[in-house]
């Protein structure tokens, strides 16, 4: 009994004990270690993004280092002409005994530009276009925004640079200038003159002119010599699949990823657009032979947000018919299903667009075939002409000489030959269609001022174009590839077709008080971002807040035809929204009377508004509207406020940077 007793009692201590021990240890497990557990946790999330970039620094180099590159070619591309620029120089490099890679600034730690000094030789060449008014693009935003803040020595860094804009803007290659001067006040040496393109008169000629004097100065300052050969190489090669192998993997016209049609995932942007559906497409001219839509985009559910003055980007798809002529021009199966894959296995880019996917595909959606092919485009194809004289005819276009550049300015510029004209007209020119999409430069999504204001019409977006179609000099029919497109997609019976569209942000905004007075000139279509201007300060004025003077100068050929919008306008004057609406219609008369003339009536007003810190906005037409009213402004600005010509100026440039002076135009 006794040895009983005092098992018993052993056993509750030793119980006592396990059961304490594995409290304590659950204590521990569930509260203290996991408290610790924390810290370690979040350390990772902090650090790895910047290893990360680190990597993709430290990459740039490497690649040249490792690979023999002595050549890197930025690029800051919107439309995707820098881009294809930028690739050319690369390819150039081998033909001048260098060696070249092209890379996106976006993807790239751009503070590597200081230790690219180690590698022997080296140049770096920067394609940057102009966005806008004066702005970098999309892509070149944050090396950009390096390049003001750094303070990074680059001397020992060799450069160039090709800057791409159009001189109807006021702000004429800004991006490109900016990034030369500062190149070179950080120590960098510039090996050649900043070259300038001019995309409102021959981009291809000035780029080409500036190219082929660049690399004989390239020659010269780094001691070596131009190969002679003009060999051309192919950047990708082709595999051509079985269907059933790839199904799940074909793209069907998805901009970056598989299916991304089919199983829509926010957040949208640029490369995962939103497939809205489309519920208005109405016909806004009254008569005459031009067509102008007004089209609503129901983004209920998208969680897209935007504000009046943004623009909205649409990726339209090509021509169906020209699609097919191509097909059956090259004798071709267009539902083949391949991949382009980089020759060069280093090269940041593998494919030139999403792969793979169907001749069908590429053809109707990621490459353009209405554009006129460049020189470049020509130089390649004429491999493929059997006939002598074709051959000659194309590689003499490809030159930069006088006659090459008058016959390619004649035959495919002023002719407007797309590449299926250039096949037609060319009979003996047989080449594989993998490398014509090789050559041939992305289909660029189309952006359009929003035309609505998310305060009235809060899950539409609203767009307002014409229809562009016209006759090429060869008689062939030409339709605007986006306008065509969306002028065919009506809903009907509840079947609401979808477009695939992203908000791209914009400066263009409505002064932060709503009581501060604006005048808004945009003739034509370019009365849309002005639409939706009205409907915000139409909206303040109904909830009884103060609304300042709004005046609006919109022009058109034929009050009868083209006056769009003009029961709104009637509408929003009743209410007191509109405070004024100057119209020119400039064939009702005799004499043609635009908007500019209807501002300089008004010298009085203007400048009343000028003086009380109201805001004018220009929308349209850049090159010659826009210009016509800023001169006229200018006119008015030295009577009013008794300047001259120089103080007039400045007194705009004040306008301007204080954003009371604000333009969204287009050429």
């Amino acid at each position: 009994m006794a040895d009983d007793m005092a098992g018993d009692s052993l056993f509750s201590i030793v119980d006592l004990f396990i059961l304490s021990a594995a409290g304590g240890f659950a204590v521990y497990w569930f509260f203290i270690r996991n408290k610790k557990q924390e810290q370690p946790t979040f350390k990772k999330l902090t650090v790895t993004p910047m290893l990360e970039r680190q990597e993709s620094s430290i990459g740039i180099l490497n690649k040249m280092k490792n690979h023999n590159r002595n050549v890197v070619v930025f690029y800051g591309s919107q439309t995707g002409t820098a881009e294809e620029f930028a690739t050319r120089l690369a390819k150039d490099a081998s033909r001048y005994g260098m060696k070249g890679m092209v890379a996106d600034p976006e993807e790239c730690e751009m503070d590597e530009l200081a230790n690219i000094k180690e590698v022997d030789n080296n140049l770096a060449i920067f394609c940057m276009a102009t966005y806008g008014e004066g702005d970098p693009t999309d892509n070149a935003q944050e090396f950009y925004e390096w390049l003001q803040s750094g303070a990074e020595d680059l001397q020992g860094l060799n450069y160039a640079v090709f800057a791409l804009g159009n001189k109807t803007y006021e702000h004429f290659n800004a991006t490109g200038k900016y990034v030369d001067k500062r190149l070179e006040e950080l120590g960098g040496k510039r090996i050649f003159e900043c070259g300038l393109g001019d995309d409102d008169a021959n981009i291809e000629e000035d780029f080409v002119t500036w190219k082929d004097k660049f690399w004989p100065v390239v020659c010269e300052e780094f001691g070596v010599q131009a190969t002679g050969e003009d060999i051309n190489t192919r950047q990708y090669a082709v595999t051509v699949h079985d269907k059933e192998e790839v199904l799940e993997k074909v793209f069907t016209g998805e901009i970056a990823r598989v299916g991304a049609f089919k199983t829509q995932k926010p957040p949208y942007d640029v490369k995962n657009p939103y497939l809205a559906p489309l519920t208005v497409n109405r016909e806004l001219h009254k008569g005459g032979d031009r067509s102008c839509m007004h089209i609503e985009l129901d983004i209920s559910g998208s969680k897209i947000r935007y504000e009046a003055g943004d623009h909205v980007g649409v990726y339209p798809i090509n021509d169906q018919d020209t699609v097919e002529k191509i097909g059956k021009r090259l004798g071709l199966d267009l539902d083949t299903v391949f991949t382009l894959t980089n020759v060069d296995e280093e090269a940041s880019k593998k494919h030139p667009f999403p792969c793979p996917c169907s001749y069908r595909t590429a053809l109707s959606h990621y490459v353009d075939i209405q554009t006129p092919p460049r020189t470049h485009v020509l130089r390649e194809l004429s491999e493929y002409a059997s006939d002598p004289k074709e051959k000659e005819f194309l590689v003499t276009m490809a030159q930069s000489t006088e006659e090459g550049k008058n016959k390619y300015l004649d035959w495919v510029v002023k002719d407007h030959r797309n590449i299926l004209a250039v096949l037609e007209d060319l009979p003996s020119l047989d080449p594989p269609l993998d490398h014509i999409l090789e050559l041939l430069p992305r289909l660029q999504a189309r952006l359009y001022s929003i035309s609505s204001s998310p305060k009235v019409q809060t899950d539409t977006i609203c767009i307002t174009a014409v229809v562009v179609e016209y006759s090429t000099p060869t008689g062939r029919p030409t339709k605007g590839v986006a306008t065509s497109w969306l002028k065919a997609k009506q809903p009907d019976n509840g079947h609401k077709p979808r477009v695939p569209i992203y908000v791209r942000k914009s400066q263009f905004r409505l002064p932060f008080k709503p009581s501060t007075p604006v005048i808004m000139i945009g003739p034509g279509t370019g009365l849309a971002p002005f639409r939706g201007f009205i409907q915000e300060r139409d909206f303040l004025h109904k909830e009884g807040k103060q609304v300042g003077d709004t005046i609006v100068y919109f022009g058109c050929r034929r009050k009868s035809e083209d006056f769009i919008y003009e029961e709104e306008l009637s509408e929003f004057q009743k209410n007191g929204s509109l405070t004024k609406c100057y119209t020119a219609f400039s064939r009702d008369q005799a004499q043609k009377v635009y908007v500019q003339h209807l501002l300089d009536q008004n010298k009085d007003e203007t400048w009343n508004v000028l003086e009380n810190n109201g805001h004018i906005y220009i929308c349209g037409d850049a090159r010659n509207m826009a210009r016509d009213v800023l001169n006229t402004l200018e006119r008015i600005i030295m009577e009013k406020g008794e300047m001259d010509k120089t103080k007039a100026e400045a007194y705009i440039k004040k306008l301007q940077n204080k954003g009371r002076y604000s333009a969204d135009v287009w050429s």
